[in-house]
């Protein structure tokens, strides 16, 4: 089937890291973090003998950096090392294999586009891959129907557009303008780093010729509906409300897709993301789920007698684990899909699916959830649910994965990664409970580097809970000599320190000075479960800012290396609300970092692009002034602030905006507090651009440096 291909691909650009690893190994520098290759999510084949992904060779300037589609065999014992299908400027996204696994389509913004268009990559015939459209608002996430002859994509529409003519129209007209504002009636206007503009989705179908282009223009299957009409019409939520997560049914006559109706409320409730189905001909769709929960991510069978659904289960808690339903589909019926009907086939493990997928024979669900430092693979049947853990791992993390859907026995590959290896594309192999390497574009850079595996420890804290925690030591390390303590703080909170190759905290350049970092999955973290992670409703900081302290007292007691006289603190997002809540409450600590934290509860709620899932936190609106807002915001204890701080933060930030790191900044300031100031300008939460990210690691060293320095070498710390 592939052998054109494979002809075309032995003459491309191969992999030169296969061969064995250095034996010398060295600290670890931020050249190394950033420019190792990135490889992305892999998606294997219809017939599971090849493996797609995105490759990224690094630079520090973002022109220079390039990221191309490549393609390696599954088939582990052929050696044949990985070979790059691209090679364009623009990287690709959304790639889709074609059911008779001959084609790829896939979202790229190439010489000449003006946004993200679709293309299409013929693999049996070879060659570069044809654009199949020029959308004014540009093509995304593009999905086969069932026989390969027509690809369903999502778009978006401005307001009043009947049709492309007048999408580009109303571009130009907006181009041309000579006032410029933005102008709002509804919540929410922002989302991470941009602010939101006043396009709705739209969900489009393409047929294709023989050949593979496009066989006239893409069909409308929602612009005339009443469901665009809604005032809280959207996508599936946390993304901008751009996702429709569309896909085709069984028989190829119609999308079942994602859309919300109440996002226009999400100032004062919990907003819900229901399922909807449109024929190919198009008309009114049909809602096909209530509104008691938020649906995604609906996936059908190879078999086509089941929907799997991914479901929020609707609650007053501020964290509700992700989970799998399972409906028998017998075609679209309006209020087919609730919790009753279905089976709730991931339930029993109280873990959070993150990545899931369906055997080839339509009887297992292979997911990844997380699980105390780890993210591992299990399995449940699709008939009667019963999750178990497929095997255990001791070391990294499983990601993305995707699992064949015509072979004959199930394939399934994933990226793997751990705190000392960047991630790679592995096969997973059920039976004998491990996996093996598909690729190795960092084997040998990686294994050249002193990075010494996280230590797990566990205690019990004066609440009486289990609470896991990792320590990394730094390079050359000594355990006779004695070393600062740096207790770095996860962002979410409903997220979880893993071993996990990381580039923007990573704990061991962290290290590198010679410093023992501790890492500690505080109250509120995920991987422990559901009753575990709603912990900081109504305590959204004490507890977990009292677990930080124990933690380090846990490490200084069980870890002799560690010097109790030089600890500093410090985190990212909810990570810089805790070292702020440090800030407030004690002066174990010579210094303390806080990047995009916040100081005060009352100005982040009014000015932070997520608002309803705050006030349910803190217990209420804060005009009511209830005890959270008055007794665990940070600000109110700014009289007895005395630790050094250095606060970072990114001015595009639009999750914890400026005005905090500002308002912190002040009072640091007013009270004379030694304290460093780093607004990056062109940065949102995260610190993303190579050059700032290298200031980003070089001012904490110089920070940790100058408040934890102790003259003398027995202290085995060398700034």
């Amino acid at each position: 089937m592939l052998k054109p291909l494979l002809c075309a691909v032995l003459l491309g650009f191969s992999v030169s890291s296969w061969g064995s690893a250095e034996t010398v190994k060295r600290p670890i520098t931020h050249e190394d973090l950033w420019l190792m290759t990135r490889v992305g999510a892999p998606s294997v084949s219809p017939d599971g003998r090849w493996a797609v992904f995105s490759v990224t060779e690094t630079a520090y300037h973002e022109k220079d950096q390039v990221t191309d589609l490549w393609l390696v065999s599954t088939d582990a014992s052929s050696k044949s090392a990985p070979r790059r299908l691209t090679g364009t400027a623009g990287g690709e996204s959304g790639v889709e294999w074609s059911p008779d696994g001959t084609r790829l389509v896939f979202s790229a913004k190439r010489e000449g586009d003006d946004t993200g268009q679709l293309y299409l990559l013929d693999l049996s015939a070879g060659g570069e891959a044809r654009r199949l459209t020029q959308l004014v608002n540009g093509a995304r996430s593009p999905k086969f129907s069932p026989d390969g002859k027509r690809v369903a994509f999502s778009s978006s529409d401005y307001p009043g557009a009947e049709n492309e003519a007048d999408n580009r129209r109303i571009e130009t007209e907006r181009k041309g303008r000579k006032w410029n504002a933005r102008i709002y009636d509804g919540f929410p206007i922002r989302n991470w780093d941009r602010w939101l503009e006043d396009r709705k989705p739209r969900l489009l179908v393409l047929d294709l010729s023989e050949s593979g282009s496009a066989a006239g223009d893409p069909r409308e299957l929602l612009r005339d509906s009443a469901l665009v009409r809604e005032p809280g019409f959207a996508g599936r939520g946390g993304d901008g409300g751009d996702s429709l997560d569309a896909t085709w049914t069984p028989d190829g006559q119609g999308l079942v897709f994602v859309a919300s109706t109440d996002r226009h409320t999400a100032a004062f409730r919990f907003t819900s993301s229901n399922l909807w189905y449109v024929s190919l001909e198009g008309g009114e769709p049909l809602k096909l789920s209530g509104d008691d929960h938020s649906w995604s991510q609906p996936t059908f069978s190879p078999d086509g007698k089941t929907l799997l659904v991914g479901i929020d289960r609707k609650s007053d808690k501020v964290y509700m684990p992700s989970e799998l339903v399972a409906l028998d589909w017998g075609g679209p019926r309006a209020g087919s899909v609730t919790r009753q009907r279905g089976r709730e086939i991931t339930r029993g493990i109280d873990r959070s699916v993150t990545s899931f997928a369906i055997s080839p024979d339509s009887r297992t669900v292979y997911f990844l959830a997380e699980e105390a430092g780890h993210e591992k693979l299990f399995e449940t049947s699709l008939v009667v649910g019963q999750p178990r853990l497929a095997f255990d791992i001791k070391t990294g993390v499983y990601t993305n994965l995707s699992v064949a859907t015509g072979a004959r026995r199930p394939v399934l590959v994933a990226n793997f990664e751990s705190a000392t290896r960047p991630p790679e594309v592995v096969r997973i192999d059920v039976a004998k409970g491990g996996h093996v390497a598909l690729t190795r574009f960092n084997e040998d850079k990686a294994a050249s580097l002193d990075l010494d595996p996280p230590r797990h420890f566990w205690f019990t804290s004066s609440q009486g809970r289990r609470i896991h925690n990792m320590l990394v030591v730094p390079p050359g390390f000594d355990p006779s000599k004695k070393y600062p303590l740096f207790v770095v703080i996860h962002g979410g909170p409903h997220t979880m320190w893993r071993d996990q190759w990381v580039m923007r905290w990573n704990y061991h350049l962290l290290a590198k000075p010679g410093y023992v970092v501790v890492l500690t999955n505080y109250s509120g973290s995920t991987g422990f479960g559901e009753a575990f992670a709603q912990t900081i409703q109504n305590d959204p900081l004490r507890s977990a800012g009292a677990e930080i302290n124990e933690a380090a007292d846990v490490a200084l007691r069980d870890y002799p290396f560690i010097d109790a006289t030089r600890q500093c603190a410090g985190g990212a997002s909810y990570g810089g609300h805790l070292a702020n809540w440090l800030q407030a409450t004690t002066t174990r600590y010579r210094c303390l970092v806080s990047h995009a934290g916040l100081i005060n509860l009352e100005s982040q709620w009014g000015t932070s692009d997520t608002v309803y899932g705050r006030e349910v936190n803190n217990g209420g609106p804060v005009w009511e002034q209830g005890p959270v807002w008055r007794e665990q915001n940070p600000i109110r204890y700014a009289a007895s602030f005395k630790t050094p701080t250095l606060v970072t933060i990114g001015e595009r930030d639009f999750r914890v905006p400026l005005n905090n790191s500002l308002e912190y900044w002040t009072v640091l300031q007013r009270q004379q507090i030694p304290s460093r100031l780093v607004v990056f300008p062109d940065e949102n939460h995260w610190i993303l651009k190579g050059d700032n990210s290298r200031l980003f690691y070089q001012e904490i060293h110089d920070w940790l440096a100058r408040w934890l320095r102790t003259p003398g070498p027995e202290t085995g710390f060398a700034p």
